[in-house]
């Protein structure tokens, strides 16, 4: 039985469904989380890090199970991803950060620790430069497909507080992916970027996505899938050099062809996506 009040918070937003979106049931008032996130931990644990819930192995267990059901049934909850990487990254997160701290400018991040936030980002500057760059380019993403980098959730789950900013730092730089393999956020797009991020990274929530995504694609965009981007993705995510190495803060006025060639990621298919 699950002892601490926002793991059972969070348990029922995976069963339940987030506020105003699609899920396997009613939706979670606002006020009943908030009652339920605010009371004590359970005796013996101390957080780590602020938002940290400590849990046991059993209650990762159940919220992953969870998790996972309510992202399967709606990729877009954002919130079950989310709580999907950290109760199933325990494995891969430590060798991401390994990666990190053995690279130079992996190293650096990980002592600085960037955030890629709408209050960490110059807009007005990104928008002023040439077209191509990877600046220009990410803010040309964002408001094409309507997203801001201000909705990826903090970590909560990783007992660790410097994995806690690894899996961070992959949430921030998600849509950088996107950027740098050319990839809308439509159902073939994230299929197309899981990929890559699965090959890249071995997180257990890239590859479920990966491997289940394709099952909402028409037989068109599966054929396109199959026989031209997953390829690619796979081909690029195995040269590519590890993604959560570059300082992408420092790098908004490099070319993205150039970025790419830095990083080992081959030119997108030209096939509609």
């Amino acid at each position: 039985m699950l002892r601490g009040a926002a793991v059972r918070a969070a348990l029922l937003r995976a069963v339940r469904g987030a506020p105003g979106r699609a899920g396997l049931g009613r939706a979670v008032p606002r006020a009943e989380e908030d009652d339920e996130e605010e009371e004590e931990q359970p005796a013996g644990r101390v957080p780590l890090y602020p938002g940290h819930i400590p849990t046991s192995p059993l209650q990762k267990a159940l919220l992953a199970a969870g998790s996972a059901c309510a992202a399967l049934w709606d990729p877009y909850r954002h919130d079950m991803v989310a709580v999907l990487g950290e109760t199933t990254g325990c494995l891969a997160l430590p060798k991401l950060r390994d990666r990190m701290r053995n690279d130079p400018e992996g190293y650096r991040i990980l002592q600085e620790r960037p955030r890629i936030r709408l209050s960490t980002l110059d807009m007005a500057r990104l928008r002023g430069l040439p077209d191509g760059t990877l600046g220009r380019e990410y803010v040309h993403f964002l408001e094409d497909n309507k997203v801001s980098p201000d909705t990826r959730m903090p970590a909560k789950f990783v007992d660790d507080e410097e994995l806690a900013y690894v899996i961070q730092r992959y949430r921030e730089v998600h849509d950088l992916m996107h950027t740098l393999l050319g990839m809308p956020t439509n159902m073939l797009g994230e299929v197309v970027v899981k990929w890559f991020e699965a090959v890249q990274t071995g997180l257990p929530m890239c590859v479920l996505g990966a491997a289940f995504g394709p099952v909402r694609l028409n037989a068109r965009k599966l054929q396109v899938l199959a026989t031209e981007l997953l390829p690619w993705a796979v081909q690029s995510g195995s040269n590519a050099s590890c993604v959560l190495c570059v300082y992408y803060e420092q790098r908004w006025e490099q070319s993205v062809e150039s970025l790419r060639e830095e990083i080992g990621i081959f030119s997108p298919p030209s096939v509609r996506v």
